[in-house]
């Protein structure tokens, strides 16, 4: 909707539809908004048939699809493949491995930063399409392949997704607007070593407060990551505060024995 706003010189924020593009757009005229990737693969579909194109992939998810794949890779890429690709065959096949072999994966956020991360015992089976992803919890999306292996600070890694979401959101929807911001402080307090334990329940309830309940999908966009992090590693969230408590009790221990 941003595409179909900004040349109008109006605000770049997105409005409740029905009216949709195709019927009133740019200029009040109908628009079609279409994604590039679709006009880029047309040609060929007519070219060689919807035969053709549907024969790569697997029943309700088929056709090819462009994957990009960075993060803690040998070889960064992005890659045309089939739908439905078993995850581990395109890191391997594509991007040379995980850095540290496979046994050093921690997680892979499969379809850019919007969806929800998903951990090495479930990125061994899952396949690259809607269906797979949706029973695994997370989302094709883009299809914009994140790899962190064990090196990776998880949690530093969705605040810094929060962080992101905050920055971007345009602050039309109050759910958005305010849950982005509140998201953004307490992973804050989790990446610092701050947090209470009550907090990692605190993060679920206002990312279900966001979900579903504004205009565009930004705000789903920043709950699902926060999402992730806490259905897969609420024990690294646990561990985090749990040693930043006994670090803080030895050092109070200290300075009361008068150690420096």
């Amino acid at each position: 909707m941003h595409l179909s706003t900004r040349p109008a010189f109006t605000q770049g924020k997105p409005r409740l539809k029905p009216p949709f593009p195709a019927d009133i757009g740019l200029f009040g005229c109908p628009t079609t908004v279409t994604n590039v990737e679709t006009v880029a693969v047309s040609p060929t579909i007519c070219r060689r048939g919807g035969d053709w194109f549907a024969s790569f992939g697997r029943d309700r998810n088929r056709g090819t699809k462009l994957f990009n794949i960075s993060g803690h890779v040998n070889n960064p890429c992005t890659v045309e493949e089939e739908m439905s690709i078993p995850l581990r065959d395109l890191i391997d096949r594509h991007a040379g491995g995980v850095i540290g072999g496979w046994d050093n994966l921690l997680a892979v956020i499969p379809g850019g930063s919007s969806t929800p991360l998903i951990p090495r015992d479930v990125c061994s089976n899952v396949l690259m399409d809607f269906d797979s992803l949706m029973e695994a919890k997370t989302a094709l999306g883009t299809a914009a392949v994140i790899v962190m292996n064990r090196s990776a600070d998880i949690v530093r890694c969705i605040y810094r997704l929060s962080q992101f979401y905050e920055h971007e959101s345009c602050g039309q929807c109050t759910p958005c607007r305010e849950g982005c911001r509140w998201l953004a402080q307490v992973m804050r307090r989790f990446a610092q070593g701050k947090a209470a334990k009550t907090e990692i329940d605190m993060l679920w309830e206002i990312s279900k407060q966001m979900e579903g309940h504004t205009i565009c999908a930004l705000a789903d966009g920043a709950a699902w990551p926060v999402q992730g992090l806490v259905r897969h590693f609420r024990p690294e969230l646990e561990a985090r505060f749990a040693k930043v408590g006994l670090d803080l009790a030895g050092e109070t221990r200290k300075r009361t024995m008068g150690v420096h």
